[in-house]
């Protein structure tokens, strides 16, 4: 299996005085139905040596930006995916942003967040306008309160949502995507997640057969 590195939220518990990084059990799931093994990326690093030393030690097939936390609402968070995002730039590795992730990722390139209704925990239709050869959700789910309307130079519009707001993105010279929404919280793991992720990545990775996501409702 390869690996890829998957930044992590951080969670406070001030009960304990601590600050937590975590990562959805559902998304290593997920990344392992496409044949990846996770490797979580502590939010602990202070600059681009550090960051780029601890990763050449293991490296890395990719890296995946995931969801959780509002930028700025965790400023250790920001400063390790903007050291991730720049490692992925430099080494040319695939990226994969999601939710807040993609907004890393376009706010990283100079882009500007706006808040978006009605886009917390509901479904919605995924209106493509880049298909490439990879298919695409029909539907999918949608947790975030900010979005974007338009991207940074770099980067192109894949697909929006039925009020004109971008659900994905693409980077015009690196093998970059993201999306808004988050693939590890459906129910049963979507081929055409699946299948863009790995098209994304390379075609030397193998599904685990079998693999399913945990039991849980969706929050």
């Amino acid at each position: 299996m390869r690996l890829v590195a998957v930044s992590q939220r951080v969670d406070f518990h001030p009960a304990r005085n601590e600050r937590r990084d975590a990562l959805d059990q559902r998304l290593a799931q997920w990344l392992k139905a496409a044949g990846l093994l996770t490797a979580p990326v502590p939010n602990l690093f202070e600059s681009q040596e550090e960051l780029d030393a601890w990763l050449d030690g293991m490296a890395p097939a990719a890296v995946v930006l995931s969801g959780g936390n509002d930028l700025g609402e965790a400023p250790e968070r920001d400063r390790t995916e903007a050291l991730l995002i720049e490692h992925a730039a430099r080494k040319n590795l695939p990226l994969l942003g999601i939710c807040r992730g993609m907004q890393m990722m376009l706010v990283h390139g100079g882009g500007k967040l706006q808040q978006i209704d009605n886009h917390v925990a509901v479904r919605h239709d995924l209106h493509p306008e880049s298909s490439g050869s990879a298919p695409w959700p029909g539907t999918v789910n949608s947790f975030h309160r900010w979005g974007t309307l338009e991207v940074p130079v770099g980067y192109a519009v894949l697909a929006r949502a039925e009020d004109g707001s971008i659900e994905a993105v693409r980077h015009e010279s690196l093998p970059w995507e993201g999306w808004m929404w988050h693939p590890e919280r459906e129910t049963a793991f979507r081929p055409a997640d699946i299948h863009r992720l790995q098209q994304l990545i390379g075609n030397a990775i193998e599904p685990i057969p079998g693999c399913a996501p945990p039991l849980r409702k969706q929050p």
